[in-house]
């Protein structure tokens, strides 16, 4: 009988956070990291992610390889994914958390449906749904071969609900198509991922539910009220789901979409 600690350890083990320099990719990082895993930590090659990968070496003692690469771009996703073969270091999570949020400023992003444009369309797919699907499929043989190989995709609420616009009333603040319907095809992309790999990868998906980052007040408020535990959500609440799925806690999931929501999908 295997212990707990035995089970959560993640020693030796090395896993891929994309957008590993946003406030979840962070806590992801340092998480996984005090379980013990070696980290890759991929992001935008304006993201410094040295600062990231300094503070983790330093406090968790584990090894860190950052890798800048643009989602949106194929030619830079074949990089990566050579880059990491490259490294020699083998794979035994990926973590598909990079997303294209957009702006409210972005042409085409945050406006009325009948002025939201295909560029942002899709280039929002392209970085939420594309991207994870070019990972998943370049590094699979890679997480094959790995013990407690598995994948983990960070969808959102909006994968699985349409909006309540009366949130967004008198703030500069929207809920764009191409969000909803790319983190929808990512979930439907993680169940058929699930049969197809398995039995050697398992494939999960995390769906959050809103976290709060200063939004405006009243949408703060209302989202409260719209929530049953009465707050949005921190980035440390995904830090026991996410290591739970990424270790061997979760060795006979697969195939599941765990809703960290504050209760929000149970309405």
């Amino acid at each position: 009988m295997r212990s707990i600690e035995t089970l959560i350890q993640m020693r030796s083990r090395v896993v891929l956070i994309t957008g590993a320099g946003g406030g979840l990719g962070k806590v992801m990082a340092d998480t996984l990291a005090e379980l013990g895993a070696n980290l890759i930590l991929v992001d935008r090659p304006e993201c410094n992610l040295e600062i990231l990968g300094e503070y983790i070496r330093t406090h968790w003692g584990v090894n860190v390889l950052s890798i800048s690469c643009d989602l949106e771009s194929e030619a830079s996703r074949i990089e990566l994914i050579r880059q990491v073969y490259q490294s020699g270091q083998g794979l035994n999570c990926l973590i598909n958390n990079a997303a294209f949020v957009g702006s409210s400023d972005l042409t085409g992003w945050v406006v009325p449906f009948e002025e939201q444009t295909l560029e942002t369309w899709r280039r929002a797919l392209e970085v939420n749904l594309t991207a994870a699907f070019h990972t998943c499929q370049g590094l699979a043989p890679l997480l094959r071969s790995a013990p407690g190989g598995n994948i983990i995709n960070i969808a959102s609420i909006y994968g699985h609900h349409g909006p309540d616009w009366d949130l967004y009333e008198g703030t500069t603040m929207g809920n764009p198509a191409a969000y909803g319907a790319s983190k929808g095809g990512l979930i439907q992309l993680t169940r058929w991922l699930a049969t197809t790999l398995a039995p050697d990868v398992r494939v999960n998906a995390i769906s959050p539910g809103g976290i709060y980052r200063n939004q405006p007040q009243v949408f703060v408020e209302r989202y409260n009220q719209r929530t049953p535990l009465g707050r949005m959500a921190t980035e440390d609440d995904f830090r026991g789901v996410v290591g739970f799925l990424a270790s061997d806690l979760s060795s006979y999931v697969t195939g599941q979409i765990l809703q960290v929501d504050g209760g929000w999908s149970v309405w």
